[in-house]
C-alpha cells in the first residue's frame, strides 16, 4: 500500500474511531446504565458523571499501559535474566557486565560531556535570539528561520551537517562547506571532522544545538514578553544599562522558565540516539548510551545487557523529568 494513502487511512480511521467511542460511550452510560429519568434521576446523573471522565480517559490510559509501563516493567524483567538460560533470574550480573565493558563508560563520558555543552549552549543562544529579535523590525522573520531546524528529524538534521563535515581528496573540489573553509584560511589538507577523536563529540552535538536553539528561542521570547514593563522603566528611570536590564531585572523574572528549558533540553539530550548513529554510528569515541543500547539489543543479540543500558538512561531522565513536571505544576498554581 502507497505510505502516503496508508498514512490518509490512518488518520481518517482513527478520528472515526474515536469519535465513535465517545459517541458510543456516552450512549451506553446515558441511555442503558444510568438513564436521567425515573425516581433514581438525580442518582444516576451523578453516577455517570462520576464514569463519565474515565470512560473518556480510558483510550490513552490503554495505550500508555500498553506502550509505556508493560514496556518498562518488560525492560526490568529482561535487565534481570539470561536468554541463554531460558530466562533464568540472574540478579544484577547483566549490570556488572555492562559496567565491565569499555564502550558502556565511553558512553557515559560522552554523554556527561553533551549533558554539559548541549543544554547551556542552546539555552544561552536562545535567549539571547529571543532578546534581539525582539529588538528589531524583521524579528519574526528571524525567528522563523532560527526555528526552522525544529521542523527537521534528526535524521534529517545529521544528514545536512554530514555534508557540512564532508572532506574530498586535496585535489577535488570540497562540497563539505567546513573543509572548504579549513583549506581557504590555512591551506592545509582536508581534515576528516568526525573521525577526531574528542573534538568529533562537540561536532556531533553542533546538530543538537542547531535544532534545539529554536525551541529555546520561542519559549524564552514568550517568557520575556511576559516580564511587566513597569520595572524596565523602574530600572531605567533608575538609570540602569542595557545589560544590568537584561541581566538583573529580565533574567532573574524568567529563571523558572529557563530552568524548565534547560531541563527539556536535557532529557532530550540523554536519550539522544539519531545524530550519532546516521553520523558516526558511534565509531572513533563517539558512543553514547542510546546507541550503545542499541548496538546491544540489535547488532549483539543481547537483550538483557540491552535492557540493562536502557533501564540506566531511565533511571537518568526520570529525576529530570519528575522535578519538571513537577515545577510546571508549581507555577500554574
Amino acid at each position: 500500500m502507497n505510505p502516503a494513502f496508508l498514512a490518509l487511512v490512518t488518520i481518517v480511521g482513527g478520528v472515526a474511531a474515536c469519535v465513535s467511542y465517545f459517541y458510543a460511550a456516552n450512549l451506553i452510560l446515558d441511555k442503558f446504565l444510568f438513564p436521567p429519568d425515573g425516581p433514581n434521576a438525580g442518582r444516576n446523573i451523578n453516577r455517570a458523571n462520576l464514569i463519565r471522565p474515565w470512560l473518556f480517559l480510558f483510550p490513552a490510559l490503554f495505550v500508555l499501559t500498553l506502550y509505556l509501563a508493560y514496556p518498562v516493567i518488560e525492560t526490568i524483567r529482561l535487565s534481570l535474566t539470561d536468554r541463554s538460560q531460558d530466562g533464568a533470574f540472574v540478579g544484577l550480573d547483566n549490570y556488572t557486565q555492562m559496567m565491565s565493558e569499555p564502550k558502556f563508560w565511553e558512553a557515559m563520558r560522552n554523554n556527561m560531556l553533551w549533558l554539559i555543552v548541549v543544554p547551556a549552549l542552546s539555552t544561552a543562544i536562545g535567549l539571547l535570539a529571543a532578546q534581539l529579535t525582539d529588538r528589531i523590525k524583521w524579528g519574526n522573520i528571524a525567528k522563523a528561520i532560527i526555528f526552522m531546524p525544529m521542523a527537521i528529524s534528526f535524521v534529517g538534521a545529521a544528514v545536512i551537517w554530514k555534508l557540512v563535515y564532508d572532506a574530498r581528496p586535496p585535489d577535488a573540489e570540497q562540497i563539505g562547506i567546513l573543509n572548504a573553509l579549513y583549506i581557504w584560511f590555512t591551506s592545509d589538507e582536508p581534515q576528516q571532522w568526525l573521525t577526531i577523536p574528542f573534538w568529533n563529540n562537540f561536532f556531533l552535538m553542533t546538530v543538537l544545538i542547531w535544532i534545539e536553539t529554536g525551541f529555546a528561542m520561542v519559549i524564552l521570547s514568550a517568557a520575556l514578553r511576559g516580564i511587566p514593563e513597569e520595572t524596565i522603566e523602574a530600572a531605567i528611570i533608575d538609570g540602569a544599562n542595557p545589560f544590568e536590564i537584561f541581566f538583573k531585572i529580565k533574567v532573574p523574572q524568567i529563571m523558572g522558565t529557563i530552568l524548565v528549558v534547560w531541563t527539556t533540553i536535557t532529557i532530550k539530550v540523554l536519550k539522544v540516539f539519531d545524530i550519532v548513529f546516521a553520523m558516526t554510528n558511534g565509531q572513533w569515541e563517539t558512543q553514547v548510551l542510546a546507541n550503545y543500547m542499541f548496538d546491544k539489543f540489535f547488532r549483539a543479540n543481547d537483550w538483557n545487557v540491552g535492557s540493562a543500558s536502557a533501564m540506566v538512561i531511565m533511571l537518568l531522565v526520570m529525576p529530570i523529568l519528575v522535578w519538571n513536571v513537577f515545577n510546571a505544576r508549581k507555577e500554574m498554581r
